[in-house]
Parts: C-alpha cells; sequence; structure tokens
C-alpha cells in the first residue's frame, strides 16, 4: 500500500472514499494501526487525559506531544502521523512556529490548531515555513473553561453560520485537513460540502470525508464514561487486531457513525 500524504486524503475526499483515523501515544498502537491499513494517526494533547490522567488537556506540553510524536514515529515509520499543538503552544505566530517546528523534528508530518479566525495568520506563516496545517473547529477542548463544558456546538443557526465561515478562512489561510468535533449532523455536512479539503469528524456525524476516535475510546477502556458519539469495537471482537479492523471497516463502509452517535441541529 503506498504512503499516505495530505495529496493522497485529497484525493480521497474527491473520490468519496472515506478516511479513517484514530489516536496514537506510542510505538506498538503505532505499528498495529499502520499494519491494519489506518490512513493516519494523531498525536493527540488527549494524552493528558488518557496517558497522564489529568482531567483535561490543559496540563500537556509541547515537549510530551514531541515525545509521544518519536515514540509513534518509530512504531510506525512511513505513517502520516499529525502531532497537536498543546494549550498555549501557539498563541503568538512566532510561538506557533517554534512549537511546530519541535513537533515536525519529532517527526510529525503535519500540525493540528485548535481556533477560527484569531489564526489565520498564524495559520499562514505555518504554510508559508513548510509546516502543514491541520485545523479544529467545533468543539475545542483547549477552550472548555471558557465554553462552560463539553457541549455541541453550532445548533443555532448563526453559531452554524459562523463556524463555516470560520472554515472557510481556514482554508483560505492555507490548512489542509481540518476537524469537526461535536457540531450537528446538518452543519458538518454543509462544511464539507463546501470545502475543498478533507473534513474529519469526531461527533459530527456521517457526512464527513472520515472520522477520528480516542483509541481508548474505540476499545472500550473508558468504560466508566462514554460519549454518544463513541462505539466500543472491541466489545463484539475477540483482539485488539479484530476490534481495529472493525473500526476501519465501518468508517470505510459507512456504518459508523450511526444516528446513535450524531448530534441533530
Amino acid at each position: 500500500m503506498a504512503a499516505i500524504s495530505i495529496a493522497s486524503l485529497t484525493k480521497m475526499k474527491a473520490a468519496g472514499d472515506k478516511i479513517v483515523s484514530i489516536t496514537a501515544y506510542d510505538a506498538t498502537f503505532a505499528r498495529l494501526f499502520a499494519s491494519l491499513g489506518m490512513d493516519f494517526m494523531l498525536v493527540g494533547d488527549s494524552l493528558g487525559n488518557v496517558v497522564q490522567g489529568h482531567g483535561s488537556t490543559i496540563p500537556v506540553s509541547v515537549a510530551d506531544v514531541a515525545y509521544h510524536t518519536a515514540a509513534v514515529r518509530r512504531g510506525a515509520p512511513e505513517a502520516f502521523v499529525v502531532a497537536d499543538m498543546p494549550f498555549m503552544s501557539y498563541s503568538n505566530p512566532q510561538q506557533a512556529y517554534d512549537s511546530a517546528a519541535e513537533l515536525m523534528r519529532s517527526g510529525a508530518n503535519m500540525v493540528k490548531l485548535e481556533g477560527g479566525e484569531w489564526l489565520v495568520e498564524t495559520i499562514r506563516g505555518l504554510v508559508e515555513r513548510g509546516i502543514p496545517v491541520c485545523a479544529h473547529l467545533g468543539l475545542l477542548p483547549q477552550s472548555v473553561n471558557v465554553l462552560g463544558g463539553y457541549k455541541v456546538q453550532g445548533r443555532e443557526q448563526s453559531a452554524a453560520d459562523n463556524t463555516l465561515r470560520q472554515a472557510l478562512a481556514l482554508q483560505q489561510a492555507g490548512a489542509q485537513l481540518l476537524v469537526l468535533e461535536c457540531v450537528p449532523v446538518s452543519l458538518a455536512a454543509r462544511i464539507t460540502q463546501q470545502l475543498s479539503i478533507p473534513t474529519i469528524g469526531i461527533g459530527a456525524g456521517p457526512d464527513c470525508d472520515g472520522q477520528i476516535l480516542v483509541m481508548h475510546d474505540m476499545l472500550g477502556l473508558n468504560s466508566d464514561y462514554l460519549p454518544k458519539f463513541v462505539k466500543n469495537f472491541l466489545a463484539d471482537h475477540g483482539s485488539l487486531s479484530a476490534a481495529v479492523s472493525a473500526y476501519i471497516h465501518a468508517v470505510k463502509d459507512g456504518s459508523f457513525p450511526g444516528p446513535e452517535h450524531s448530534f441533530s441541529g
């Protein structure tokens, strides 16, 4: 199988082929995911919750993400790897350039930033300096203290229109991928249709160009609480490999996410 690149992800969108992704934090799981045909992996700042045991992603540092990115790269040398820019690591363009450079040196192919139009200058500058960017709209975990909790975003018409406008602005600035988190199905479909770059949903319904889940959620390891948009793929399969394969196939054939994993407007 040819190595995945941003160009091939864009071609998948154009062809209507679903993109499947998952978070990864270490070499062993990265090797497993790559061997089973995962399209790309995200070294998420969710490591603060699922690896470090924090209550949010806020404590995660650039050094933390760089450490795990290097581990994932060693486990999957040919994989397409996106690395999260953690909280307050891109508050101005120069800080973003420095943070992104550290993550790219650690093995990332692309960096991900949370936020809307205030990031236009930063994204433009990153791309001009050879650093591919994945944008992130909807529920922004790094801004949970401002948002007042983990709530679905964009349900009101004005908020939906604003999210679409920001998505278009981020694409224009040079973002080549967009994560949509916890937005209504109708809004995700609208954004996906109007953008030329791939959209990757998490709690954004089936109409995005692809899907991503936190690996611990997909395997049901956070059994005390599973968000509405999560399915435990290990529950009905006898091994980690079978569960990961089932997740990949379910995204590819469009059976996941279903209506029960999605939010209405």
